[in-house]
């Protein structure tokens, strides 16, 4: 009997929600691949110089940051950056209507000095953008004329590599549905279509994504219709039949919708809509434009230097005081972190921090080994006093998982 249930233990697990997290921890982040045409010297010097370019946008959140005097300068002394660089051999996949093509191209991997970039960032006066990020969870819709399509990675299409691309790129953790047994029992293709917010926060539930984005690109239902021309009625004798309206050759539409940071329903939407005659370039732009706003509800700013008291009220051993010290000394969003006092189980924390308090808090949240402790004096801080007891009102929080 024994035997016989291994084989339904495993269907039923197979079936259960996966286990996610609602931030991702970039990895080379400090680093990029470019393609590259030759090995020679002066390809090479290209290459390196966009792929330092790559890595600016991909820590500054937006192609803005190339604009900057001395990001342009440093552009072009990207030797001062760079730690090392190799060549790789890659296979690039066309997917076609009928067949699949496939080549080669060369590309150079080059990874840069993180200090000496976050050095420049800091003097430039230059956003910068840590190494945890919101997961970002795609569902996306392609509308080929009559046919309409969920894009999940297994998809016969191009548009998840250049969705999976563009997330490495940038820097912004974007997963899209397997759209499995699970997915298409609990949402169909008109809920997405329509982008009926209910049905997909519930089918999203699983993914323990920080935000949702409902992206549609259509070559037909999406486009308006403009008259293509008028014949004479009189020697055709058609009467209004004779008006007929067509699509614009090759054009699409493409528009998004973001429901929010997380799954709660009181969280805002924000939408764009885009038309152009490419879906490649409209999908990249679409992504852009999402990444910047996201980036712009995380981003460090580097002028600032605020001090940011905290308390921490479960280190019951120096084992989890060095977890919580290491933890925080590594957030990106701090510049130092110095011990303040100990009484009992709980810690004082002083955290330098490059950018905002409002901001570390949202970070936080990302991760969840610190949760606060939610209390009517957690939004004052170091200026804040209790009247009766003198002591400065501090938020509380607690280690674990």
């Amino acid at each position: 009997m024994f035997k016989t249930l291994i084989p339904l233990l495993l269907v039923m697990a197979s079936l259960l929600p996966f286990t996610a997290t609602e931030a991702v921890e970039v990895k080379d982040l400090y680093q990029a691949s470019v393609t590259i045409n030759s090995r020679n010297n002066t390809d090479r010097g290209i290459a390196l110089k966009d792929a330092l370019a790559a890595v600016m946008i991909k820590v500054g959140g937006n192609k803005s940051v190339l604009n900057n005097i001395m990001i342009k300068k440093s552009l072009n002394d990207y030797r001062l950056y760079l730690n090392q660089y190799r060549y790789q051999l890659k296979t690039i996949h066309t997917i076609k209507p009928i067949a699949e093509d496939k080549t080669k191209q060369l590309f150079l991997l080059a990874s840069f000095n993180e200090d000496k970039i976050n050095q420049l960032f800091q003097q430039a006066n230059l956003e910068i953008w840590g190494r945890l990020r919101p997961q970002i969870l795609l569902w996306l819709v392609n509308e080929d004329g009559l046919i309409r399509t969920v894009m999940s990675n297994s998809t016969h299409s191009n548009l998840p590599f250049i969705v999976n691309d563009f997330s490495v790129q940038r820097g912004l953790p974007i997963m899209m549905p397997l759209m499995d047994l699970t997915d298409t029992s609990q949402i169909r293709l008109s809920d997405i279509w329509g982008r009926f917010e209910q049905p997909i926060r519930k089918a999203s539930g699983r993914y323990f994504a920080e935000a949702i984005v409902v992206m549609r690109i259509s070559n037909s239902s999406l486009l308006a219709y403009e008259p293509e021309s008028q014949v004479d009625a009189e020697s055709n004798d058609c009467g209004l039949l004779c008006t007929q309206t067509v699509l614009k050759e090759q054009d699409y539409i493409l528009d998004w919708n973001l429901l929010g940071w997380s799954l709660n329903s009181d969280q805002k939407r924000f939408t764009q809509q885009y038309q152009g005659s490419e879906r490649k370039k409209l999908l990249q732009q679409g992504l852009a434009d999402i990444t910047e706003l996201i980036y712009q509800h995380y981003a460090l700013s580097t002028t600032s230097n605020n001090d940011f008291i905290i308390e921490v009220a479960n280190i019951d051993s120096l084992a989890i005081y060095v977890d919580v010290f290491d933890f925080l000394t590594n957030l990106s969003a701090v510049k130092s972190v110095t011990l303040l006092s100990a009484e009992g189980a709980s810690r004082r924390f002083n955290l330098k921090l490059i950018g905002s308090s409002d901001t570390l808090v949202a970070s936080l949240k990302l991760n969840k080994q610190l949760k606060q402790f939610i209390d009517p004096l957690a939004r004052f801080n170091a200026a804040t006093f209790n009247d009766e007891e003198g002591e400065i009102a501090v938020p509380i929080f607690y280690w674990g998982n």
